[in-house]
């Protein structure tokens, strides 16, 4: 069984066909789909993914992009949905310092006060990290919450172990397939194989065979592992049952929703 860690199912590029996609990446072999919020608005709609499909978990957080629009009370309402339990993570949360013109007091403010939530609630974090590592790391350091998942990562080594010494995995998906992407994947090579977990962040960083023009799907992470086993030198079944257990160990509440595993072809 393989684990999506990473997939905004609710996007609206999944409108036509949603249910579909689900399937389709059940029968490829991922067995569970992580779905993150990103603003207060799409809260209710991956909580209702999770309930409507038995492969899918929901996480629910405010994302760095979406802070302009977002409102104190919001956090209000993110702490009493997150004490019902159903989120796996507090997430997507993090900092993103590469799309000019966000504001960012105002996104390591909506940040810290998650941290401070999912320390509260013994939650670990699903982490956007763009342009914004060493900061993360910062607070990280500072609020100790219980690890999780540093997703779509792309920093260096040293940064990598860094996020390994506070209990974090790393994300490797779509960007790896590239063979010009020499710096992720040789990350992809050297880190251990324990920080590794698997994700698509569908609709978006497709894999090299869809294009960077196309739309990508959960089911696109059977051939994300297929890249992954190449690059390690590893048989696919040894890459699904390590990024699994990975998977587990970083978002713990995932094991008492997992699905069977299904055979990969």
């Amino acid at each position: 069984m393989l684990i999506d860690t990473h997939c905004h199912l609710d996007a609206a590029e999944f409108d036509p066909d949603r249910q579909a996609v689900a399937q389709s990446a059940l029968q490829q072999g991922v067995g569970m789909i992580v779905v993150p919020a990103v603003h207060r608005g799409n809260f209710e709609h991956v909580q209702g993914l999770a309930g409507e499909y038995a492969h899918c978990a929901c996480a629910l957080g405010i994302h760095p992009l979406y802070v302009q629009d977002a409102q104190p009370q919001d956090l209000d309402v993110l702490k009493s949905l997150l004490e019902s339990g159903q989120a796996v993570a507090v997430g997507e949360i993090g900092l993103d310092f590469f799309v000019e013109g966000y504001d960012r007091e105002r996104q390591e403010y909506f940040f810290i006060e998650q941290l401070k939530l999912a320390k509260a609630l013994d939650l670990p974090v699903i982490l956007h990290v763009r342009r914004s590592i060493d900061i993360i790391l910062k607070h990280l350091r500072k609020f100790k919450p219980r690890g999780g998942i540093a997703h779509a990562f792309n920093g260096s080594a040293q940064q990598a172990n860094e996020f390994i010494k506070l209990g974090f995995k790393l994300g490797f998906g779509g960007a790896m397939t590239y063979p010009r992407a020499l710096r992720i994947r040789q990350l992809a090579h050297d880190l251990p194989l324990e920080a590794i977990v698997l994700e698509t962040d569908a609709p978006d960083i497709p894999p090299e065979w869809v294009g960077s023009h196309g739309r990508n799907s959960p089911g696109q992470l059977a051939g994300i592992a297929r890249v992954f086993a190449e690059i390690r030198g590893l048989d696919v079944r040894q890459v699904a049952e390590i990024t699994t257990n990975n998977a587990l160990a970083a978002l713990p509440k995932l094991a008492h929703l997992c699905t069977p595993p299904k055979v990969l072809h």
